[in-house]
């Protein structure tokens, strides 16, 4: 049983309640006492507050029915802990449909000592050695720190570090061309207004990655009693040479050793990251409660078990992704991958006469992630690395390091 889950306190669900609710009020019930839940817009249905937003939900099933469940039907999302005997429910007069829905993965850390620890017992040498490679060549070339913003923190550094996570988000989606739930406005200014009293409690956390004082890397996590729910987490595509999802990973993991947490929960949906680096898969499943003398209630749970079941199926076939895809392009405009060569220089080639450009202003960030890639290939600095504009029209441009120099062709 998950203890002092995040989700079900009265911060999460106050602010959740403020967002979503508007004049409703939630309510609780005998059988689910830990749980709220709310009236929606179909006639006798009520769901759990937290809704889908939540990742992960626990509870016990208390089989005897109170009058206020009498008629009701009741949907509880994302339930990831539940062990109460299918005997008790059996001889319930309220019924119960679990569908599943989204696998979820996590890491347990309990047996590891530390993060070499856990590498040494799960990756092969030549995984590791890759491993460390990215982290070892990130930081040859960046001045990069990581940080777990946990209790103290000002909300000017709060509000500064959730703006760039978002414009991360958007530039890594932008590049999938895949629309993103977490982005909805509604959504994102729940998460935004919820999280930062969440960490003054110290029922959540902000993971930063910084180039200087960047944020180059963020991971939201959400904190049980020792586990850790790693609810969004994104990387600078610029870095995407250096294996930045990964190097977040190993960072986790290192600060989760020294600090004492057993969990951590990678959450609900399937990533191929998730499946590399975590030793423990589990399902989320959707509960349907209904009260077994009441027809309206028994057809309502069917329709809604049917429906849940479908939309599973459609998961599985990986429809949903060409959903977002669909959605994505809806809203947005086609994006033209960029296409870009590298290319060998002489002395003849020589940056005298140029000036150098500022890779820090928008119009040369497309330059960002080609730079990136040549001092990961060089083990260059970027304090060393000066870009230069050979020929406009040619779209060439020349990368000069402190032991390297390379031209790149940008084919448009």
């Amino acid at each position: 049983m998950i203890n002092t889950n995040p989700f079900n306190s009265t911060t999460f669900l106050s602010f959740w309640s403020k967002h979503f609710l508007g004049d409703k009020k939630a309510s609780t019930f005998n059988f689910a006492k830990n749980l709220s839940f709310y009236e929606s817009k179909i006639p006798g249905l009520h769901i759990n507050a937290g809704k889908n937003l939540t990742k992960g939900v626990h509870y016990e099933f208390d089989p005897n029915c109170g009058k206020e469940e009498k008629g009701k039907t009741f949907l509880i999302y994302d339930v990831i802990d539940f062990a109460t005997p299918k005997e008790d429910i059996k001889n319930s007069p309220l019924g119960l449909y679990s569908v599943k829905q989204y696998p979820g993965f996590l890491i347990e850390l309990g047996d590891f000592s530390s993060l070499d620890d856990y590498m040494s017992k799960t990756f092969k040498k030549s995984s590791r050695y890759k491993l460390r490679k990215y982290k070892k060549r990130l930081e040859e070339s960046f001045h990069i720190s990581f940080k777990a913003h946990c209790g103290e923190m000002s909300k000017e550094e709060y509000d500064a570090i959730f703006d760039s996570f978002r414009n991360l988000l958007e530039k890594r989606f932008g590049e999938k061309q895949i629309s993103n739930n977490n982005l909805d406005p509604e959504e994102w200014n729940f998460y935004k207004d919820v999280a930062y009293p969440m960490i003054l409690e110290k029922k959540a956390v902000l993971f930063v990655l910084y180039n200087n004082n960047e944020p180059i890397s963020v991971t939201l996590g959400y904190l049980s009693d020792k586990r850790i729910f790693d609810a969004i987490t994104v990387f600078d595509i610029d870095y995407a040479k250096f294996h930045l999802g990964s190097i977040k990973i190993m960072n986790l993991i290192d600060w989760c050793t020294k600090n004492g947490w057993d969990i951590l929960d990678f959450s609900k949906g399937y990533f191929d990251y998730k499946t590399r680096w975590s030793n423990k898969k589990f399902d989320f499943h959707y509960h349907i409660v209904y009260d077994k003398s009441s027809f309206k209630s028994r057809v309502l749970a069917y329709t809604l078990k049917s429906l849940f079941s479908l939309k599973q199926y459609l998961r599985e076939k990986k429809l949903n992704e060409t959903l977002h895809r669909f959605t994505y392009a809806l809203k947005n405009k086609k994006k033209e991958s960029l296409d870009y060569q590298f290319l060998e220089v002489d002395d003849r080639h020589t940056q005298k006469e140029l000036a150098p450009l500022d890779l820090s202003l928008s119009e040369h960030s497309s330059l960002k992630g080609i730079c990136y890639e040549f001092l990961y290939l060089h083990q260059e600095h970027l304090e060393n690395l000066n870009v230069f504009e050979m020929d406009e029209m040619d779209k060439t441009f020349l990368l000069v390091g402190q032991d390297k120099k390379m031209g790149v062709k940008l084919n448009v």
